[in-house]
């Protein structure tokens, strides 16, 4: 089942969730890792190609799942019981890590294309640098980009934390329902 049911989603979604979930979670440590390097360590120059790279494919594939969520139905609340709250809450939520996610890689852009130069994207191809930039735009483009890497973590651990409590307390399907494709429904 590759599309989503009124019940369950498909394996494009699920695929999509969990490729970027475990992306952004290994950018954020690389970004840590990054941080710490100095011009002179070995795998500077390599560890911020590395970033890029993969920040302009999670970009891409951003923007596949979000056309991926916009002509596919969404499954319904997995807990029937759930107040106006949750319901509410879990559409902030998701509404704020897409957000966040689309705003931190455009921050990145801008960060690695302030001098002008386009990102090199393994050795494959290069995405071009917009053709104008501001005063300070890296420094001001990578402020912002630490400051919302650190709340797009937190509020992704917000987020695996209310699934494993729909999980264990609520004992519901909307973890399951994220790990394992469900059954396609009969027409």
């Amino acid at each position: 089942m590759l599309n989503n049911t009124k019940t369950a989603y498909g394996w494009v979604a699920i695929l999509l969730h969990w490729i970027m979930a475990f992306a952004i979670f290994g950018m954020f440590g690389l970004g840590l890792y990054m941080v710490e390097l100095t011009y002179y360590d070995a795998w500077y120059k390599g560890s911020l190609d590395l970033h890029k790279s993969i920040g302009i494919l999670l970009l891409g594939l951003l923007l596949i799942r979000t056309l991926w969520r916009w002509i596919n139905i969404s499954p319904d609340s997995a807990d029937e019981h759930a107040s106006n709250f949750e319901v509410t809450s879990a559409h902030l939520v998701h509404l704020g890590l897409y957000l966040l996610m689309f705003t931190l890689m455009i921050s990145g852009y801008l960060i690695s294309t302030a001098d002008g130069r386009g990102i090199m994207v393994f050795e494959a191809f290069t995405v071009p640098a917009i053709p104008f930039s501001v005063d300070n735009q890296e420094d001001i483009a990578g402020d912002i980009h630490e400051i919302l890497a650190w709340v797009l973590i937190v509020l992704a651990g917000v987020h695996a934390i209310a699934a494993i409590k729909h999980h264990f307390i609520n004992k519901n399907k909307t973890l399951v329902r994220m790990l394992k494709v469900g059954q396609a429904e009969s027409k």
